[in-house]
């Protein structure tokens, strides 16, 4: 291990990168200190320490809610606005054909989503700043339903949405890793030490927690080793080329790999995204005149908890679809077909193009079932156990959500591949 961290030392590029990214993390792991003025703190930190759901929805997006800061948002409206680009790269023709177009492509296509960002921005930070205002019994935030006082505090909320966007761009173009899953991956992991401390007061004033502690830390353990197999978890696929006689068993070059979880974090955000839509709206109205709309508010509230069965089956079958549904997007087998194909190359046993396409895609589905129910999986274990061991975790439930999980899992493995070939580079750079 000494070795290895000398190596990454010695590595002056390497060396350069790390720093940057520790420092791009420090500047946002300080923006988030920095309140909106005039709001009310003690109020908002009483609706976190109510509602654990807002919560966890603001670890996921890189914000911070919690202390109703200037990156409030965080990237939430850019991850919205890249789910929509890439469902329009599928739906308008000239848009997949920009998708095609290597680099310069990418960068336009990249253009369109930091613009699309910007309205959503402002949509949500108006969305969000409300929901606050109502949950909490003291306003956050004095006569917020004037012009005067709202938008100044949506164009300062916006105005954090894209200096994260820029940063998280800088991450990845000067430093290590995505940079806008690093900038996630600080705000899920800066919340740890604070919620293991909560938990461990508990623990030590009430021995009956202590079990119930010990076995949740033992679960955490257990489910990081699943989320790393999973994750790292593959089907290659043989491919043999015209004139080489080599095949994938004797070559890594020769085969095609599939990963088990090919849609990797966003079908968990997307689904956590769509289930808790209707409980925030449901928080909203519960402050509506009509008395049916408050009371069915109320009801939904009460009955439709991330403990509730109905709530963990549909949040379960959400991530299995939206596995299916990005793959779809992302992964397109009849392309990879032509490109083997291109290349002289075919898969032993199958004929190339439309039999390669089909057997591409058999062999697709069948592990995005596998991803799809290994995510859903992940994303309820925790949410059984809240239910058979109520209250025993407390504040940790956000860290210990599926999506952080796998989203900390997922970065950090990135980032060791990456540091892997950037020492690769380094020692390859000494023999020129």
């Amino acid at each position: 291990m000494t070795k290895y961290l000398l190596q990454i030392w010695n590595s002056r590029d390497l060396r350069q990168k790390i720093l940057f990214t520790v420092f791009a993390i420090v500047v946002f792991r300080f923006l988030g200190q920095i309140s909106i003025p005039g709001a009310n703190l003690d109020a908002i930190k009483g609706i976190f320490t109510k509602n654990q759901l807002l919560g966890a929805f603001s670890a996921l997006t890189g914000g911070s809610a919690e202390n109703f800061s200037i990156i409030l948002m965080g990237l939430s409206p850019y991850i919205n606005a890249s789910i929509i680009i890439q469902l329009l790269t599928v739906i308008i023709p000239s848009w997949e054909g920009l998708s095609k177009e290597g680099e310069m492509g990418q960068r336009k296509i990249s253009k369109y989503t930091r613009w699309l960002a910007v309205p959503l921005a402002l949509l949500q930070s108006y969305g969000t700043i409300i929901l606050l205002n109502t949950q909490s019994q003291v306003a956050i935030v004095e006569n917020i339903k004037d012009p005067k006082v709202i938008i100044p505090i949506m164009l300062t909320i916006t105005t954090g949405t894209i200096l994260l966007m820029w940063l998280g761009e800088l991450i990845s173009e000067k430093g290590i890793g995505n940079g806008i899953s690093i900038l996630i991956f600080a705000g899920i992991v800066n919340s740890i030490p604070q919620s293991l401390g909560a938990n461990l007061l508990v623990a030590g004033q009430d021995n009956g927690k202590l079990i119930s502690f010990v076995l949740m830390l033992l679960m955490t353990v257990i489910l990081s080793v699943v989320v790393i197999l999973i994750t790292e978890g593959q089907r290659r696929i043989p491919i043999t080329y015209a004139g080489r006689g080599v095949k994938a068993e004797n070559s890594d070059e020769a085969a095609l790999p599939i990963r088990v979880n090919q849609a990797g974090m966003v079908p968990i955000i997307f689904a956590f995204d769509i289930i808790s839509f209707p409980t925030i709206i449901s928080q909203f109205l519960q402050g509506a005149k009509t008395e049916w709309v408050r009371n069915a508010a109320q009801w939904f509230i009460a009955h439709f908890t991330t403990s509730s069965i109905a709530y963990m089956v549909i949040y379960f079958l959400l991530n299995i679809l939206f596995t299916y549904f990005y793959v779809s997007i992302t992964f397109n087998p009849k392309e990879v077909a032509e490109n083997i194909q291109k290349r002289g190359g075919y898969v032993p046993g199958i004929r190339p193009g439309t039999q390669t396409a089909e057997y591409l895609g058999k062999v697709s589905n069948h592990l995005n079932l596998f991803g799809g129910i290994f995510i859903g999986l992940i994303g309820v274990i925790p949410m059984i156990y809240q239910r058979f061991f109520p209250g025993s975790i407390g504040s940790l439930q956000s860290v210990l959500s599926g999506a952080g999980m796998i989203i900390v899992v997922g970065v950090v493995l990135d980032l060791i591949r990456q540091v892997n070939a950037q020492l690769i580079m380094h020692d390859y750079k000494k023999f020129y």
